[in-house]
């Protein structure tokens, strides 16, 4: 008995992989993304502290209507992949990922920007990472994915994602309820909040795992494009073409305010601006390259 109780267990631990391969993918490039910006110990820390804040909004909602709204998860792959109180263990491990892609968009959207040869640098600070404006920024970011990714997971019975989960009542948004964008914001305020905090900790040496990879800061946008791509090219394969050309229309603008605002700012930076970021991350790449004008 206890041979088949842990063949079970292997199984379930493979098929959590197996099954949901592009989660595991994204996650991988948090990890690539997260460590060399923060080190290992706050990149584990808020792995497990986003985890469980993730996995309680949704036990949560599932058991009391709150912060989502009413819905269920359909357990028709707990005998092959690792289900936790009811809820997959991948769905709230995606909420890691997202939140950290969505915090360093906005440290990019609010950061001064410098570039270099074939690099370029936010040249955020102790402050910036702490603000109320990347916390708001970073929440509401992660809720406007949210908006792309919801409608098109509810039709996981039509691609390879499965019919997971569904809503009490079907929602004005392509079947998903208001309700569950403002649990959204709620939860992604709490997440983020939750980073700011394991990295406000001031420490004198470079966290262990820190390293300037090229382009490192563009890391995390480049995470939260590939999560919308993917959201938007699943949608259009389904033959949802209204519902991808509203998530399309919805971040058209954004897109290209953001791009035009961060080609305008690349090396605008005062020199106040520079020393702050030095001082408090004296390991930045940009901390070895010549100095503001």
């Amino acid at each position: 008995m206890a041979p088949a109780t842990g063949n079970a267990f292997l199984d379930i631990a493979i098929g959590t992989f197996t099954m949901r391969p592009y989660v595991f993918a994204f996650f991988g490039a948090y990890l690539l993304a997260c460590v060399p910006h923060v080190g290992w110990r706050r990149t584990m820390l808020f792995t497990v502290a986003g985890y469980l804040i993730a996995f309680a909004s949704e036990w949560l909602s599932i058991n009391t209507g709150f912060p989502y709204g009413w819905y269920y998860y359909i357990d028709t792959t707990s005998s092959k992949e690792l289900w936790i109180a009811g809820v997959p263990f991948f769905d709230s491990l995606s909420y890691v990922f997202l939140t950290y892609c969505s915090y360093t968009t906005a440290l990019f959207i609010v950061s001064p920007l410098k570039s270099w040869r074939w690099n370029v640098a936010t040249l955020e600070t102790r402050a910036i990472r702490r603000s109320l404006s990347a916390l708001v920024l970073g929440a509401f970011l992660q809720t406007f994915l949210d908006i792309v990714i919801d409608p098109v997971a509810l039709q996981g019975r039509r691609w390879f994602l499965g019919q997971i989960y569904g809503y009490r009542e079907n929602g004005v948004h392509f079947g998903v309820p208001l309700s569950n964008y403002w649990g959204w914001l709620l939860t992604s305020f709490c997440l983020v909040a939750a980073f700011q905090m394991i990295d406000a900790r001031r420490q004198g040496d470079a966290p262990r795992g820190v390293c300037n990879l090229p382009f490192r800061s563009l890391l995390g946008p480049v995470l939260y494009l590939s999560v919308l791509i993917f959201d938007i090219t699943m949608t259009l394969l389904i033959g949802e073409r209204f519902m991808a050309l509203c998530g399309i229309l919805m971040y058209s603008l954004p897109l290209v305010i953001v791009i035009t605002l961060a080609l305008r700012r690349i090396n605008c930076y005062t020199k106040e601006e520079f020393g702050e970021h030095v001082r408090d991350y004296p390991w930045s790449p940009a901390a070895t390259t010549p100095k503001a004008r």
